[in-house]
């Protein structure tokens, strides 16, 4: 009786537990910038697209460093950001304290949903005279109107992602006789953090644009200020020198949020 032997052979399988986690392709996106401003460069030189719609982007670039140069920059740049750190620092800590509260609390929900869902629409630039009127033309009103700003959508944000949390982990937590303050610690907030840090973009995009028509009334400098200036000087290189501050200012506030994420969220496969 002859012995069949059977020779197996290891085969090393990729690890599957990611699913569709995304991978880093951050060359792709300064790759796409390239094409599209050498693309524009290539277009107003050679005249197929006009000066009078686009400024050539070296001339922009020149511009951006004159600003730079004589100091400007710092002037208008600093009170932006600053007026952005305390406005939507103000607006985002009482939009997610207050959402994870309606998200817990049946009746704080029961009775702040409804308001929420009334200021909501309501659009925030055309309430900057009221405000200024309530708090007056200097910074205050500024922060206020970025701070109402950011307000609702991270409330919403925030009382969706906390509703998202997975019912059957809290009833794990329940089942383990888990504390509610406990519950809360470990399950509710890590699992509605996603929901809320993609809603954090949300409103600190809004920011920005708040800060820009905050800026265009009464203050002297800041990029609002600058970009009015040389909007009302038919200036577009100026312009869209100030374009491309908040531009960049809005991928700053993108990479901060996505250094955030990879702090708090490490616990995702």
């Amino acid at each position: 009786m002859s012995e069949i032997r059977q020779t197996t052979t290891r085969r090393t399988v990729d690890f599957r537990g990611g699913g569709f986690a995304p991978q880093s392709r951050k060359w792709v996106g300064i790759v796409v910038f390239i094409v599209l401003i050498g693309f524009v460069e290539f277009g107003t030189r050679t005249g197929f697209i006009t000066n009078l719609t686009l400024p050539i982007p070296s001339d922009v670039f020149a511009t951006f460093v004159d600003l730079w140069q004589s100091g400007l920059l710092w002037k208008h740049l600093v009170p932006s950001i600053m007026r952005l750190i305390v406005g939507a620092s103000i607006g985002v800590s009482l939009g997610i304290g207050i959402g994870i509260l309606i998200g817990l609390f049946s009746l704080i929900r029961a009775g702040l949903v409804p308001l929420v869902a009334a200021i909501f629409p309501i659009p925030k630039i055309a309430l900057l005279p009221l405000f200024v009127i309530w708090f007056g033309i200097d910074e205050t009103s500024k922060y206020a109107l970025i701070a109402f700003g950011t307000f609702t959508p991270t409330v919403v944000a925030t009382y969706g992602a906390v509703d998202n949390v997975d019912r059957s982990l809290i009833r794990m937590g329940q089942s383990f006789s888990l504390s509610w303050f406990s519950i809360v610690r470990k399950i509710v907030l890590p699992g509605a953090m996603p929901g809320i840090l993609s809603g954090l973009r949300i409103s600190l995009a809004i920011a920005i644009i708040l800060l820009v028509a905050a800026e265009m009334l009464g203050a002297e400098f800041g990029i609002g200020a600058y970009i009015l200036e040389a909007g009302s000087l038919y200036d577009l290189e100026r312009l869209f020198v100030g374009v491309t501050i908040l531009s960049i200012l809005g991928v700053f506030v993108s990479l901060g949020i996505g250094a955030i994420e990879k702090r708090l969220l490490n616990w995702r496969v």
